[in-house]
């Protein structure tokens, strides 16, 4: 059930601020109220899911503050987990990478939105528990939350021939950035992936930001 609420979130199947049926939950999942409550707390505090009291379960909102504090911390955060990962990965870490980055070139290919939003989110998870610094992997997670819905508001474009470009881009900066850790060098890891959430950033404010309003992240 976790799994299956997470992929939901991240690709926005459930969208920001949807309520979340405890009760349709357990019947859909076949599981008593209890165990589904202890999953909405669970995931609460990973930053899926807003709890407050006499209120339903939502699904995280979105709002422009919210993206604009993403744009602001995710470079800080991206950069010190890849720069660690090139510093810290086993092999074993690096050929599981590939295999996550074989499966983003797959949903690039096949213009499968769902999948390049997962396998995105999975590319980057997985660089953070490379880097294995457990002070650095809540915020990682939480950051990977709003990361997917950023990505899953500009993929919707595929007609757009300029969108193509940026995902052949955005799969190439993913080799590039396995390349750079596994010649161990954490500078160039760090500023590939800073170029990378550049990329980010720009399809943002050409797809999110509403006509005749300035985009939060411009700055």
């Amino acid at each position: 059930m976790s799994d299956v609420l997470r992929r939901r979130i991240l690709t926005m199947e459930l969208a920001p601020g949807a309520v979340l049926d405890e009760m349709a939950l357990s019947e859909e999942f076949g599981l008593s109220r209890p165990p589904v409550r202890e999953l909405m707390r669970q995931m609460a505090g990973e930053g899926y899911i807003e709890l407050e009291a006499n209120r339903a379960a939502r699904v995280t909102s979105m709002s422009y503050q919210s993206l604009r504090n993403f744009f602001l911390v995710a470079p800080m955060i991206y950069v010190a987990t890849t720069k660690l990962a090139a510093e810290n990965a086993s092999r074993s870490e690096i050929d599981a990478l590939k295999l996550i980055q074989k499966r983003f070139r797959t949903a690039v290919e096949q213009y499968d939105v769902d999948g390049r939003v997962f396998y995105n989110d999975q590319f980057h998870l997985q660089i953070g528990e490379m880097a294995h610094n457990p002070y650095l992997m809540p915020s990682l997670r939480r950051l990977l939350i709003d990361h997917a819905r950023i990505g899953k508001i500009f993929y919707r474009h595929p007609n757009n021939p300029q969108m193509q470009d940026d995902l052949e881009t955005a799969a190439r900066q993913h080799d590039e950035i396995i390349e750079a850790i596994e010649r161990r060098s954490g500078d160039a890891a760090g500023d590939l992936v800073r170029a990378h959430l550049d990329l980010s950033r720009r399809n943002m404010a050409m797809y999110a930001a509403p006509e005749g309003l300035e985009s939060p992240i411009g700055m």
